[in-house]
């Protein structure tokens, strides 16, 4: 995460306990997509209800890139969430589940552009063999001097329009390129 966790303990005192659960849990959301810009974590005792009973409820707040998350766990009380580690488990399996759909749809309005993606390179290290594009989906994509077809490594420069194919899969470094072609200025559209 971009940001470390927030935590708060609402109407309750906070245990080290719930404190690693919450921790390992929104780890595990760290680890489906590593882009997550930050994550507020709200576990609640709400003031006795004669109705409900005393229930926990979680909300989690996610910002990914270009979209908030939201899960509310209050909203649909259950008798389990009188144990606020059941209701921390609810909640964030429901972030899961949303944060793998936006995942979804986002991988699928990427692949979905009209013709090859293209970019910018904004940096270039011709010693060290690689270099970064900004993609026109505003993705940063490395590359390697082995990528580049119908031109020369050693002549591509910061700020050179390119046109690149992504390699389905990321890599331990994000979005690789497997292939980048030099382009005329002219063919570059930033959208």
């Amino acid at each position: 995460m971009e940001t470390p966790l927030e935590l708060s303990f609402v109407n309750m005192e906070g245990s080290d306990k719930l404190e690693r659960l919450v921790r390992e849990k929104a780890g595990r959301l760290d680890k489906l997509l590593d882009r997550i810009t930050s994550c507020h974590v709200y576990v609640k005792f709400p003031h006795q209800s004669h109705r409900k009973g005393n229930l926990y409820a979680v909300h989690i707040e996610l910002r990914v890139p270009g979209d908030e998350l939201f899960v509310d766990s209050g909203k649909h009380d259950k008798p389990e969430h009188e144990h606020a580690e059941v209701a921390i488990r609810d909640a964030f399996e429901a972030m899961e589940r949303q944060l793998k759909q936006w995942k979804q749809k986002a991988s699928d309005e990427v692949k979905a552009h009209d013709g090859p993606l293209q970019g910018k390179i904004v940096e270039i290290h011709h010693d060290r063999d690689f270099g970064q594009i900004i993609a026109t989906d505003n993705r940063l994509i490395y590359f390697h001097r082995n990528s580049v077809v119908k031109g020369d490594f050693d002549e591509m420069r910061p700020r050179d329009p390119v046109e690149l194919v992504v390699q389905t899969g990321e890599s331990e470094i994000g979005p690789q390129a497997s292939t980048v072609r030099l382009i005329g200025p002219m063919e570059y559209d930033p959208g």
